[in-house]
Formats: structure tokens, C-alpha cells, sequence
């Protein structure tokens, strides 16, 4: 992935839920402090309100940003609607670009990971947790403008070192789409990255054990989890569906719905050591 310097523009796009206005205009003002032009989306009210437009607009907007002069397309925010959007978007012929979100936007991430384009899973800057935390503003800043490798963080889970791609982001996005066009499970010797927010323990089981089921795990030879904001105490459905995949497992590693969350590249290869509680690009 190339890095952003001071001058690049930016395009913002909305392929999910509609962002409130204010805190778009919030998050357009840092990414403006840091020196890049911005472009914001155009959102069009819709019949379905929890839709930033209908699923062609949302592709359409989403294709048009990506296919013209910027450095970098960034999603202002998650909430539901790329499962929609996806299968109308031209995967193979988009050009290199920088690429941010995550919750929700887990499903173009898989898409554009599958078509050979790095991603980068962090805070979005229609949300909270981009406007108002400056310590994850920091952490997405100095992954995009100074190309961080290496991150320590975590409690160390199931002992073991791990090499492969980093792939995944939110769970039960994952899940949802098992079974599409294009579903293809993680390539040989990936590492998983795993979040959820809202899901309580019986819906995470039953998230997990699709995943299972489906074998998406088969593939994975470590696995870093993330946040797991208010979903209830879930260590039980973790250890109970993934202590017996036999791999190395780093927990609450820091990304997902959480304060200060990283910000971290997927699509790239990365080794895992739960002793050194690290991940590092290859």
C-alpha cells in the first residue's frame, strides 16, 4: 500500500448506513488537520432509512470514488448494507487504493482482499469512535502516513507462532456471508482477526459455529481477537468453539468497537507470537 502524504485527497462513501451529518463534518475536519483533501459523499434520503440510498446508488458511489483521482477511499461509517451493495461492484477492475473501515465494511474488505487489494480495518470518521478518540485517530493516522509493522498488545490465549495473511475483521459479518457469489474460505495459513459488538454469548456461539461449520477456520493457523463491546462475558463461547482448532490464540488485542482501537492492515502477510503477545508484517 502506497502511504498517504500531506496533499492526497481522500474520498469518503457511505456503502452501508447514513451517517449523522455532524459528526461527518467532525470527521472531515481532523483528516483535513492532517494535511489531505476531502471529498464527502452525497447521501440521498431512501425508503429503507437505515440505507445511505438504494443498493446501485450505493454501489455506484462507492465505484465512482474508487475509479477517480484520490489516494484513498474511506467509509464514514459501518451500520448494515454492504451485504447489498457487494454484488453490483466490479472487484477485479478497481484500480490500487487505499481503503479504510471495518464493522459492517468487513464484506468489501473480503472482496477487494480476494481481488489482491490490501485494506486497512480502523475507525471511521462518520462515528464516534473516530471523532471522539484521539488516541485511535493517532493509531489510523500513523498506520496511513508512517506504514506501522508492528503492534504489542493482548493476552496470550493458546500458546504458538503463526505466519500467513491477515484476514477477517467482524464476526458475524463473516458469517452473513457465507454462501455468496464469491464466498472463498481464508487462504492456506491465514491469521484470523475477530471483533463483535452486540452479539450476546448464544448469538456469538451460533456465529462461531456457522464459521465452523462452514470451514472457514479450516485454513487458519493463528488467531487474534479484538473487542467484544457489549456482548456479555464471552470468553466461555470463545474457548469452547476455538481452543480446539489447535492454533495460536491472542485475545483482546485492541481493535474493533473499543476506545483507542488499532488500526490494522488485512490482505497482507504477518507473523503472530502470543509469547511476545506481537503481530508484525512479514
Amino acid at each position: 500500500m502506497r502511504l498517504l502524504v500531506p496533499g492526497d485527497r481522500v474520498a469518503l462513501v457511505s456503502p452501508a448506513g447514513p451517517a449523522v451529518p455532524a459528526k461527518v463534518l467532525a470527521g472531515v475536519a481532523v483528516l483535513r488537520s492532517w494535511g489531505l483533501e476531502v471529498t464527502t459523499p452525497v447521501v440521498e434520503p431512501w425508503s429503507l432509512p437505515y440505507l445511505a440510498g438504494s443498493d446501485a446508488a450505493r454501489a455506484e458511489e462507492f465505484v465512482t470514488a474508487w475509479c477517480s483521482d484520490v489516494a484513498a477511499v474511506v467509509c464514514v461509517r459501518g451500520g448494515y448494507g454492504c451485504l447489498r451493495m457487494a454484488d453490483l461492484v466490479p472487484w477485479k477492475d478497481l484500480p490500487p487504493r487505499l481503503f479504510v473501515g471495518s464493522s459492517d465494511v468487513t464484506v468489501l474488505h473480503a472482496e477487494l482482499n480476494a481481488a489482491g487489494r490490501p485494506t486497512v480495518f480502523g475507525p471511521m470518521p462518520g462515528t464516534s469512535d473516530f471523532v471522539d478518540d484521539p488516541v485511535a485517530q493517532q493509531r489510523l493516522r500513523s498506520l496511513l502516513f508512517e506504514g506501522v509493522s508492528s503492534w504489542t498488545a493482548g493476552t496470550p490465549v493458546a500458546p504458538g507462532t503463526a505466519r500467513g495473511v491477515l484476514t477477517g475483521g467482524n464476526a458475524a459479518l463473516l458469517a452473513a456471508a457465507v454462501g455468496g457469489p464469491r464466498w472463498a474460505r481464508p487462504a492456506d495459513g491465514a491469521i484470523a482477526l475477530l471483533e463483535d459488538i452486540g452479539e450476546e454469548p448464544y448469538r456469538l456461539d451460533r456465529i462461531l459455529t456457522q464459521l465452523l461449520r462452514a470451514g472457514w477456520f479450516a485454513p487458519v493457523s493463528g488467531i487474534v481477537l479484538g473487542s467484544w463491546t457489549d456482548c456479555g462475558d464471552v470468553s466461555s463461547v470463545l474457548h469452547d468453539r476455538l481452543s480446539g482448532l489447535g492454533v495460536p490464540i491472542l485475545g483482546d488485542f485492541g481493535f474493533g468497537h473499543c476506545a483507542g482501537q488499532w488500526s490494522l492492515p488485512l490482505g497482507v502477510e504477518a507473523v503472530l507470537d502470543t509469547s511476545a503477545r506481537s503481530l508484525r508484517l512479514a
